[in-house]
């Protein structure tokens, strides 16, 4: 039982790290830029979680590795979703969250990350999220 255990845990850790690879090669980070890849994907992942229906969220979120789920689920307040934002708001709100200056500003962090999502979740999943935006902000997601 608890080699399965520790089995799991380590594979959520290098789906994990895979994600977050994958926002490094995005923007051409080295690995010792980890804290921003993390930042960016924590800060983006919890704005997404926070606009979007609580049924929709925990749906998305199955589809997570579990390590990224206790990221995504961290500090949530379902009694508070979903929260109204539109393109420009949820861009600001980037950028508080996100204190790093990058290539492309808060917009191209939303891209990036959200192309890095895609990529780990089914497409019915994906087309679902998509739909739950705001036109104006369904705009940015890939």
């Amino acid at each position: 039982m608890a080699e399965q255990l520790i089995s799991a845990f380590e594979s959520s850790l290098d789906k994990t790290n895979l994600i977050l690879k994958d926002i490094e090669a995005a923007y051409g980070w080295p690995k010792e830029q980890r804290n921003q890849s993390y930042g960016a994907l924590r800060t983006v992942l919890h704005l997404l979680r926070d606009r979007m229906p609580v049924q929709e969220s925990v749906e998305f979120a199955a589809q997570l590795p579990v390590l990224l789920r206790g990221i995504y689920f961290d500090g949530w307040q379902p009694s508070d979703v979903p929260i109204k934002l539109n393109r420009d708001d949820f861009l600001y709100e980037v950028r508080q969250g996100f204190p790093y200056d990058v290539e492309g500003g808060p917009e191209r962090v939303v891209q990036v990350v959200l192309d890095t999502l895609r990529r780990h979740v089914t497409q019915g999943e994906w087309d679902d999220v998509r739909s739950t935006m705001p036109r104006d902000l369904a705009q940015l997601i890939p």
